[in-house]
């Protein structure tokens, strides 16, 4: 990794980590409401297209909590999850999604590292649902 993306990559991980201390229950709530747009928006968005699958899997996550059925899961990772989605929801973010070609490079970059830090609990959470199959 070059130093350029190494510097890049502390700079979203320190963004990601102040926005996800700002996430209250509420926002979970407001996450689970905009499912469907978030999900369009995922689906429809070139750069986003990738997230599909984990994107669904995240809200079930988040349904799972939230109906109390799936709670080993710390809260970090529930605020973080809540934030990259609500993140992606939002187009006036800090790279308005509206400028072809680089709207959603930001959106991107917040799923991307978001990811790397809730792997581990994506995959716990993953093995259990199947496990309830």
């Amino acid at each position: 990794m070059d130093m350029f993306s190494k510097k890049k990559q502390e700079i979203d991980e320190e963004y990601l980590k102040k926005g996800v201390s700002k996430v209250k229950d509420g926002d979970v709530e407001i996450a689970a409401e905009n499912q469907e747009e978030i999900e369009d928006k995922i689906v429809n968005a070139g750069a986003l297209r990738k997230y599909t699958e984990l994107g669904k899997l995240m809200f079930g996550m988040l349904k799972d909590y939230r109906s109390g059925v799936y709670s080993n899961i710390p809260w970090f990772t529930i605020a973080s999850v809540v934030f990259a989605l609500l993140y992606v929801l939002n187009p006036l973010d800090l790279m308005p999604d509206f400028i072809p070609g680089l709207g959603y490079i930001d959106d991107f970059a917040i799923l991307t590292v978001t990811l790397r830090f809730i792997e581990t609990d994506l995959h716990k959470y993953l093995d259990w649902k199947l496990e309830e199959q």
